[in-house]
C-alpha cells in the first residue's frame, strides 16, 4: 500500500474515532467508548505507516488538517453544531493550508 494511501486510512480511522469520543457521552457509553480507542490506536498505526515514505510534518499537517476539516462537517451536519466567524475563517485556513501542501509541496522522504 502506497504512502498516501496509508494516511488515508489514517485520516479515515481518525474520523470515525472522533465521532464515536462524542457519541461515547464522555466514556460512559461502552461500545462508543471502546471503538474510539480501538480506532484511534489503528489510526496511529496508519499513520505511522504512512510515515515510512511521507515526510512526518506534511503527514501529520495532512492528518490533522483534513480530519480537522471532516469533524467540523460532522459536527455541523451530523450533531447541528454551530459556526461563528471565527471559526469558519481559521478552518478556511486550515483547508488553505492542506491544499498548499498537497498541490505545491515537493518534500520527500
Amino acid at each position: 500500500m502506497s504512502g498516501y494511501a496509508w494516511l488515508g486510512a489514517a485520516i479515515a480511522t481518525e474520523i470515525v474515532s472522533t465521532s464515536l469520543l462524542k457519541l461515547s457521552e464522555g466514556f460512559s457509553r461502552p461500545l462508543p467508548s471502546a471503538g474510539a480507542i480501538a480506532l484511534v490506536g489503528l489510526s496511529f498505526y496508519c499513520l505511522s505507516q504512512a510515515q515510512k515514505t511521507i515526510p512526518m510534518g506534511i503527514g501529520y499537517a495532512l492528518w490533522s488538517g483534513v480530519g480537522i476539516l471532516a469533524i467540523t462537517a460532522i459536527g455541523w451536519i451530523g450533531f447541528r453544531q454551530k459556526l461563528d466567524f471565527p471559526a469558519v475563517a481559521g478552518i478556511t485556513l486550515i483547508l488553505a493550508g492542506v491544499l498548499i501542501i498537497r498541490l505545491f509541496s515537493r518534500a520527500e522522504a
